[in-house]
């Protein structure tokens, strides 16, 4: 069996996360590649958007937002993901019950004594006249009928058990509105994706089709950590045949789809600024292949991060208008220069004058 490198892991995970080369595709097109961004900060999908497509549009993802083309709703590892309308209607039975696992997670006591299918049974019916109300005010409703449970617990109880989404203005390019959330079905004018009456799993297989396509090569730790399912070792074994297989240098079994991009490991990797949260370091168990273990920590936290040679070696904010860059490491006078170049595209897009200020910091 082929094993693969660190480095050629590392470039394989940038070819297929579109950050080896800006991609010439559509919008739609790219949120559906990457299987959706993680989006609890409402502007840093513009900015993972922006490091991967060539001539990206923000005003064009607001309008697939009003247009309700794509969506801001739960689902993986229940955190914020602007997904696509038809990945949202083709996933979200697929993850009830992880939702639902990681709801308890955090409120089993509060919600303990709670009959959750009649909590979401009573959500929904509150929800259905299509209000969009944010979760403290569908908290205190549902309150009425479980005091002991508290509005906070059962606000988000319920947007987790239902299908919902955040609807505009928030995560609208340059505007700022409250989560306000409504049923997806009546968002979207049609119903979630049943599970398969055959007890099959099309859903799960699709999913980790489309996670190999955008992540791969990866381990089944690796599919898990994207999405925050355990079981689809079924799924991959009704796939298998499809597959083809490696192992990294620590000897792990790694899957992938056939066709897909493994660039040779000395292809040059340009700079690249990640928002927060970027699935890039995220979607894996092993985040070493972008990440060193030191700054693992950074990702989790928040803070936006640089890529030099394919690997964190900055993180950036914005201060002042100007983007500053904190290196994690000493940059070289070549590696400073691009670090800069395209941080001043940054902030030139982050704040829509052409003389974007960039501040990179002594490392």
């Amino acid at each position: 069996m082929t094993r693969l490198s660190a480095r050629a892991l590392n470039r394989a995970a940038l070819a297929r996360q579109l950050l080896l080369e800006r991609a010439d595709l559509g919008i739609l097109d790219a949120v559906a590649h990457l299987g959706g961004l993680q989006a609890q900060e409402p502007q840093e999908p513009f900015i993972g958007l922006w490091s991967r497509i060539h001539g990206f549009d923000p005003a064009a993802l607001s309008g697939l937002l009003t247009d309700r083309r794509v969506v801001r709703t739960h689902l993986m590892r229940r955190t914020i993901h602007l997904v696509t309308a038809d990945d949202a209607v083709a996933w979200r039975t697929r993850h009830d019950a992880m939702l639902r696992q990681r709801l308890l997670g955090v409120y089993r006591r509060e919600l303990d004594g709670v009959d959750l299918d009649e909590l979401a049974a009573t959500g929904r019916e509150l929800m259905a006249d299509e209000v969009p109300r944010s979760m403290p005010e569908l908290g205190r409703a549902l309150a009425e009928r479980w005091p002991d449970a508290g509005p906070r617990a059962l606000g988000e109880a319920v947007i987790v058990l239902v299908p919902a989404v955040q609807v505009p203005p928030r995560g609208l390019w340059r505007e700022s509105g409250g989560a306000r959330n409504v049923l997806l079905s009546s968002w979207l004018g049609r119903p979630v994706d049943p599970p398969a009456a055959d007890g099959s799993d099309p859903a799960g297989a699709a999913l980790v089709r489309r996670y190999l396509a955008a992540f791969g090569p990866a381990a089944s730790s690796d599919l898990r950590a994207w999405c925050g399912l355990a079981g689809l070792p079924a799924a991959v074994a009704a796939i298998r045949e499809e597959l083809v297989a490696f192992r990294d240098e620590r000897g792990r079994e790694l899957l992938d789809l056939p066709d897909a991009p493994r660039p040779d490991p000395d292809v040059p990797a340009p700079v690249r600024f990640l928002p927060a949260f970027d699935n890039a370091i995220l979607g894996y168990a092993d985040r070493g292949r972008i990440i060193d273990d030191e700054h693992r920590g950074l990702s989790v936290a928040g803070q936006r991060a640089v890529l030099v040679d394919g690997r964190v070696a900055a993180t950036w904010s914005v201060e002042d208008g100007a983007v500053v860059v904190s290196p994690l490491r000493g940059l070289s006078s070549f590696e400073s220069t691009a670090v800069t170049e395209q941080g001043r595209e940054l902030a030139a897009f982050l704040s829509g004058d052409a003389n974007g200020q960039v501040r990179v910091q002594a490392g």
